[in-house]
């Protein structure tokens, strides 16, 4: 078997999904930068793999939770999780999410400048967040499933080959970017930390924040590291 270090993040969370939860302890990007090896990804923050794929192993091998199979989905099962998980989340919690920073910004920002970065930062993503999910749905996902029944039934492509390789593209710029805003904002709130005097609604918004990003590198990581290769596989 494989040292766990010299393994990628996107391959040791897709083995084990439960190892996010590790890597999102450490702040090691198992989504956008999922191809960088365990060692790699720990070198550049100057932390221990071997410490980390201890409590990796251990995590596994302590732990019989049950595993959702997405290594094992077809690409519409896999499509249908997605939207039905992450979209559905995205979309109920990010205006929820806007308006309790919204509020925190209006009513504490002179106290907290940071949050109307914050703000700012998090409407950016609310907005690139309603587009990708609907250029996905409407475009590259039907495309996929079309050519997923069109290898099953050894029938030709007609034009989902160029659909698919031109939006993963543009899907994995925007995941990047998503990524890049996320990262801004735990950075201003100190990685979501609470300070002293905040209000209810200002510690929710912070544990929604990070939610939020938890979700998002979830999702990230079923789009970048297991539909797309699985699609690219279909337009061979």
């Amino acid at each position: 078997m494989t040292n766990i270090t010299q393994q990628t993040l996107a391959e040791i969370v897709t083995n084990d999904h439960r190892a996010a939860t590790i890597f999102e302890k450490y702040s090691l990007d198992f989504c956008c930068k999922g191809k960088r090896t365990l060692a790699d990804a720990c070198s550049e923050k100057g932390l221990s793999s071997a410490e980390i794929a201890t409590e990796i192993n251990t995590l596994i091998e302590t732990g019989n939770a049950t595993q959702t199979p997405f290594s094992d989905m077809t690409a519409e099962q896999l499509v249908s999780y997605i939207v039905n998980h992450h979209h559905a989340y995205v979309k109920q919690a990010m205006p929820q999410i806007h308006s309790h920073v919204e509020r925190v910004a209006m009513k504490h920002g002179d106290r907290f400048p940071y949050m109307i970065d914050v703000l700012r930062l998090f409407s950016e993503i609310r907005n690139e967040m309603t587009m990708h999910m609907h250029k996905e749905e409407m475009i590259l996902f039907p495309a996929i499933v079309k050519a997923e029944n069109a290898s099953i039934n050894n029938k030709s492509l007609n034009g989902e080959l160029h659909i698919i390789r031109g939006a993963i593209q543009v899907m994995e710029s925007e995941h990047d970017s998503a990524g890049e805003i996320m990262f801004k904002i735990r950075e201003h709130t100190n990685g979501y930390e609470e300070p002293e005097g905040a209000c209810t609604t200002f510690r929710i918004s912070l544990a929604e924040l990070k939610a939020f990003e938890e979700d998002l590198h979830q999702h990230v990581h079923l789009e970048n590291n297991i539909l797309f290769p699985m699609a690219k596989r279909l337009i061979e």
